[in-house]
């Protein structure tokens, strides 16, 4: 018995191609951290061999899985252990099917059988297998998932939007769930089909603000930092009061900690006057998932952000804790109510409506974090390991899921997230969806190129994603940039979840840039990504000479410089030959001839790119050396530009209008 046999029972990977296609062997330390975080010792062989008859006999220790996902109109099978009497399914909807309790031997263990039983076509949802053998009744959740999501029909476009960046007149400093009215409400006039918008996930209401999206505090509720206080029912008695809490605005920076001091101050001033009955009502829609948030924002009031700062006794939610916080608790679920009532509506003018960003994890110290202890891999995290652009590798900082766990739990932890994400959203882009087949894990203290794979549950996750959009109606986006294996990308394919096709990454094997007519029709389509250079900084090299400045290149100025201009000159020369690049030269024009061209579903586009905003809103693998996540949208000479200004510039004028020949 070897450590690869534990690692590969475990799904850790103990080598990887990398995204040249080289074979790259993972560290021993790395391989036995990630079983580490699993609760499996591999740290000698001893513990192995142990480990591995543990696993063994924890295969027939249990009469029937914790969950077993099927497709929609095909029969299934389930494998038992024991001699079983009957097999009932529970329907979600309550009704009670009796099913053959006779099955075909698949292996025998001294006196111990298991039995393959079939199981007959279900409809979609969540139901409940009961198996009754001779020594016990056991149960196990059947996900029933659609066979494939419908896409969009017809081709649509619209922008992708940062909405802390886009900030109104009105806006108390950070753009808010009325200027994302706005803008929809403007895309919508000019015949837009769909708005993309960064993560709005919950933050932990405290100072200071988190600044990145995409290290939110949980993925199950929004931001509260986004709210327009003006639009809050109850401001309408308090206005005098909560006008006078208006914060001076930094026109070149985002600063969210100002932006949220003087909100907090101003709903403390509308709490008296909520409405009660609203609030009870809320309470009892979004049940135990509400109240524990809600509490650990009460708690993080008192005693920080970072739970695992935190006495004891509050380390872990009890309902000890709700009680003797109670009143604080109701507060924090009142401004969730906020919210969602601010949201509702939101994109129901465009055919797809608004696209949610989905991060791919949350913060350690955060809510859901605290909430989900069991289920989330903490002291490990996430990232990516070295790439072309990403030569040191990435480290995220998140805790990854722990897949035991989440099969354990019927994949219930999952599920409240994207239902969360889906509520008042046309649809979900997923980030970094090859993290639903496997994830890069970073041991505590070790660099990111210091990692390796643990695999996933794909089939069951994507399920469980789709089942989710086909109940909301919501379509469904993958960002599948980067080294994405084949088999994932069948399994996307095959379940309906459209691709990215990000102008600067479509290019072919030996390096040569696509034409448009060759990329992917199911896909959304744009130039560029929140993390990569803008349509004028990859021109102008800004993105060269930032990341060289900040020491990010894995080799030197000249030879970075050299790989963009070759790469730069590819790509003009596509655009020529494809005739997208006309006389006036303009190139950032063409580029977005080039999304129009394609026949990918849904094309989007930058309000940056449209007024020459030469930075990128997020530089991975800096933190406070470049300002993520605090930009507000530019013009090509670095000026700020308000929501009003910018939806009336004549760059975002001419775009629209060549937007509007997708059809």
């Amino acid at each position: 018995m070897t450590l690869e046999q534990l690692a590969a029972a475990h799904g850790v990977a103990t080598s990887y191609d990398d995204w040249a296609g080289r074979r790259v062997e993972v560290p021993r330390t790395a391989v036995t951290s990630a079983l580490a975080a699993l609760d499996v010792d591999g740290s000698t062989d001893e513990a192995v061999e142990s480990a591995l008859r543990e696993r063994e006999e924890a295969a027939w220790s249990e009469v029937v899985g914790a969950v077993l996902v099927l497709h929609e109109g095909q029969t299934g099978s389930v494998e038992v252990v024991g001699e079983v009497l009957s097999l009932t399914v529970l329907l979600e909807n309550g009704a009670v099917r009796d099913l053959p309790a006779a099955g075909e031997e698949v292996a025998r263990r001294g006196t111990q059988v298991r039995r393959r039983l079939p199981l007959p076509a279900l409809p979609t949802g969540y139901h409940t297998l009961e198996v009754r053998t001779v020594d016990q009744t056991a149960g196990c959740t059947l996900i029933v998932v659609p066979s494939r999501l419908p896409v969009p029909d017809g081709r649509y476009w619209g922008w992708q939007i940062q909405l802390y960046a886009m900030r109104s007149q009105q806006s108390w400093g950070v753009g808010d769930y009325r200027d994302l009215r706005t803008v929809v409400e403007a895309s919508a006039a000019d015949g837009a089909g769909a708005l993309l918008v960064n993560p709005l996930h919950a933050e932990t209401p405290v100072l200071p603000v988190q600044p990145s999206p995409y290290s939110p505090s949980s993925r199950l509720f929004r931001s509260a930092l986004a709210l327009r206080v003006q639009d809050v029912p109850e401001y309408a008695a308090v206005a005098a009061e909560v006008d006078a809490l208006r914060p001076l605005t930094d026109p070149e920076r985002i600063d969210r900690d100002s932006a949220w001091e003087a909100k907090f101050a101003a709903l403390e001033v509308m709490w008296p006057r909520h409405r009660v009955g609203a609030l009870a009502d809320f309470r009892a829609l979004r049940g135990e998932p509400l109240e524990t948030f809600a509490l650990f924002c009460a708690v993080a009031e008192l005693h920080g952000g970072d739970w695992s700062t935190w006495p004891e006794d509050l380390q872990t939610p009890s309902p000890a804790s709700r009680a003797a916080h109670e009143e604080r608790v109701a507060f924090w679920c009142w401004v969730q109510l906020l919210v969602d009532e601010q949201l509702a509506g939101i994109g129901d003018g465009l055919p797809v409506g608004v696209v949610h960003d989905l991060a791919v994890g949350v913060d350690a110290g955060g809510a859901d974090a605290w909430a989900m202890q069991d289920v989330l891999a903490l002291g490990t995290s996430i990232g990516a390991p070295p790439d072309s652009f990403n030569q040191k590798g990435q480290d995220w900082g998140l805790p990854p899921w722990r897949p035991d766990r989440l099969r354990q739990t019927a994949y219930l932890p999952f599920r409240q997230m994207v239902q969360g994400v889906l509520r008042h959203a046309g649809g979900i882009r997923v980030d970094h969806v090859m993290g639903l087949a496997r994830l890069w894990w970073v041991p505590a203290g070790a660099d990111a190129s210091e990692g390796t794979y643990v695999s996933y549950d794909a089939e069951a996750l994507l399920g469980v994603l789709a089942l989710e959009a086909q109940r909301a109606g919501a379509v469904v986006v993958g960002e599948d940039l980067g080294t994405v294996q084949p088999t994932v990308r069948r399994l996307l394919d095959r379940t309906g979840v459209l691709g990215s096709a990000v102008l600067w990454f479509e290019t072919s094997d030996d390096g040569w840039f696509l034409p448009p007519s060759h990329w992917r029709r199911d896909a959304l389509a744009s130039v560029t990504t929140h993390d990569l250079p803008t349509a004028a900084g990859w021109l102008a090299e800004e993105h060269v000479r930032v990341r060289h400045e900040l020491g990010q290149l894995g080799h030197s100025l000249e030879q970075e410089q050299a790989r963009v201009r070759k790469d730069r000159e590819l790509l003009l020369a596509m655009l020529r030959h494809e005739g997208l690049l006309e006389e006036d030269g303009d190139v950032v024009a063409a580029l977005h001839r080039a999304l129009v061209a394609s026949p990918c579903r849904i094309v989007l586009a930058a309000y940056g790119d449209a007024v020459g905003d030469l930075r990128q809103p997020n530089l991975p693998g800096t933190i406070d050396e470049y300002p993520n996540w605090r930009l507000p949208v530019a013009d090509g000479t670095g000026r700020p530009l308000g929501l009003e200004e910018l939806l009336a510039h004549e760059g975002v004028r001419r775009l629209t209008a060549l937007l509007q020949q997708v059809h």
